[in-house]
């Protein structure tokens, strides 16, 4: 039976696109952006922080993130709250 494994996108940024090749072995890359220099790459869950370790250890990475997206609010509740965005007349038509 399939099995759902969690997983979490890591946004590395490189030197060179020599390094890609390499990056292939950590996880599933999905994205390349071969003018920006940065790549999005899906690992699992479980084993993120200790590729992530491995992945920064490489000579041609600059810096890698972990995505922000499962740590957002999708209903902007808190966006609310917190006065960055608020609601105006316009949006009241919708």
């Amino acid at each position: 039976m399939f099995k759902l494994i969690p997983r979490r996108s890591l946004i590395i940024y490189i030197n060179n696109n020599r390094v890609i090749r390499a990056l292939r072995h950590y996880g599933q890359i999905d994205y390349i952006s071969r003018r920006m220099h940065y790549v999005v790459m899906y690992v699992d869950q479980s084993d993120v922080e200790k590729i992530k370790e491995k992945i920064s250890r490489l000579r041609a990475v600059k810096k890698v993130e972990l995505s922000a997206w499962p740590d957002l609010d999708p209903t902007l509740a808190d966006l609310e709250l917190t006065g960055v965005y608020q609601l105006h007349d316009e949006d009241d038509k919708k």
